[in-house]
This record gives C-alpha cells, structure tokens and sequence, in this order.
C-alpha cells in the first residue's frame, strides 16, 4: 500500500514538474519575442509548443513583461 502511495505521489510531482518547465518555456519565449518586438531588434526563433495548456500561458505572460520591459528601459518621447 506505501509503494501505490509514493510511486502515486512521484507522478504528481513529476507532472508539475512538466507543467512548470513548459510554463518556463513559454514565458522565456513570450517574453523575448515581447522584448524585442517593442524595442524592435529583431526576430525571435522559439519553441512555438501551443498544444500545451502551461506554454500558451507562460508565452503570454512573458509576451507582455517582456514588453513593459522594453518600455521601461526605452521610453518613448513625447
């Protein structure tokens, strides 16, 4: 019964483990892409996984601190 338990507990962990290295992902593309974007650099190659939930969440986010990012070091005029 011990043994159903930790190999039970070792899956869960594991999978957000999964879940939180896709959502890094995504958030380190997203916010490259919003980064270089708004200071307009250039374009930006990434991983493109949207058929996970966790990577299209992290891209987003990423998408707009990389931008506030971009914003803040480089104001506008005007």
């Amino acid at each position: 019964m011990r043994f159903i338990a930790l190999v039970v507990a070792a899956l869960v962990v594991t999978g957000c483990e999964d879940r939180e290295a896709e959502y890094d992902s995504g958030y380190a593309d997203g916010y490259a892409v919003g980064y270089n974007t708004a200071c307009q650099i250039r374009q930006t190659l990434i991983d493109g996984n949207w058929s996970s939930e966790a990577y299209s969440t992290g891209y987003a986010a990423g998408m707009v601190a990389g931008i506030v990012a971009c914003n803040t070091e480089h104001p506008t005029e005007g």
